[in-house]
């Protein structure tokens, strides 16, 4: 009797853009439509056969990403560059792939990476903004200081236990977190927080924004912050930050198969002009 010759695969790395609005997130659920399922059940019907996607990390409900890794195995005759736009002509309009490439048996998009970076955006102008609001937080309520967020981030960067960043329900056995970038700017009325980490904690970047807050408005000076996760003191950490306003913008690795215009830096920042009356009248 003949047996069946096994099929021979190539890993394929994608590079993934998605809208968080609609999403429960990115990891499959029970219940609840996510990133991870609404590709795998692409790439499983166009292999005829069950494939399951690897992501560089899990973005909670609501978050978005400019440039997710994740990697899958591919059967057949497809080349792994022309992935992306087979996904991209059944995928819905909430989900892009900016490109695939074939990747080594080796290479993984999680275990493989270096760090993550992520991006928070808060929109202060009192004026709401239609455009602005799937992509910001609009927090209006009292004047942030950028200066008082960036001393209260410096202390971050290196290797910390950052258990009071640390929210329940976690899979992850330990809250050592090694920072190597952590920066808050301003542009006209939006700032920006970016941190950059090996890995992060379940909600770390939400409950850190939202302790930064009141930095930024002077309930709680930079020094009081850090003493604030030296000791570890969870308790004192009420508010996470809404979800809309975190995005997952790029994932570093030794080896990447992609140019930096893939990956680097996509997602557009937001920004509005000042408007006076000699400008409308010009």
């Amino acid at each position: 009797m003949l047996q069946a010759m096994p099929l021979s695969t190539q890993r394929v790395a994608l590079v993934i853009q998605y809208l968080g609005t609609h999403f429960h997130g990115w990891q499959r659920q029970p219940n609840g439509r996510t990133v991870q399922e609404e590709i795998e059940t692409v790439l499983s019907k166009v292999q005829e056969r069950p494939v399951t996607l690897h992501g560089a990390g899990r973005t909670d409900s609501g978050v978005h990403a400019a440039a997710q890794v994740a990697h899958f195995e591919a059967t057949g005759p497809i080349p792994p560059d022309k992935w992306a736009a087979i996904l991209n002509s059944h995928l819905p309009d909430d989900i892009l792939i900016r490109a695939s490439a074939a990747v080594g048996s080796n290479w993984h998009a999680r275990f493989s990476a270096s760090w993550r970076r992520y991006r928070y955006t808060l929109y202060t102008d009192p004026k709401p903004n239609l455009f602005v609001q799937p992509f910001s937080w609009h927090y209006y309520y009292a004047p942030l200081d950028e200066s008082l967020i960036q001393a209260a981030l410096t202390p971050l960067v290196g290797s910390h236990h950052l258990a009071a960043f640390h929210r329940a329900n976690s899979a992850r056995s330990h809250s050592w977190v090694d920072v190597q970038a952590a920066e808050c700017y301003r542009d006209g009325s939006f700032i920006h927080i970016e941190i950059q980490a090996n890995g992060f904690l379940y909600g770390m970047v939400r409950l850190l924004v939202g302790l930064l807050v009141q930095v930024g408005k002077g309930e709680r000076s930079p020094e009081s912050f850090t003493e604030l996760w030296v000791n570890q003191r969870r308790h004192e950490v009420k508010y996470s930050a809404p979800a809309k306003g975190l995005c997952l913008l790029r994932v570093g690795y030794p080896e990447f198969p992609f140019p930096p215009e893939v990956w680097f830096d996509t997602q557009p920042k937001l920004v509005l002009p000042t408007v006076t009356a000699e400008y409308c009248l010009s």
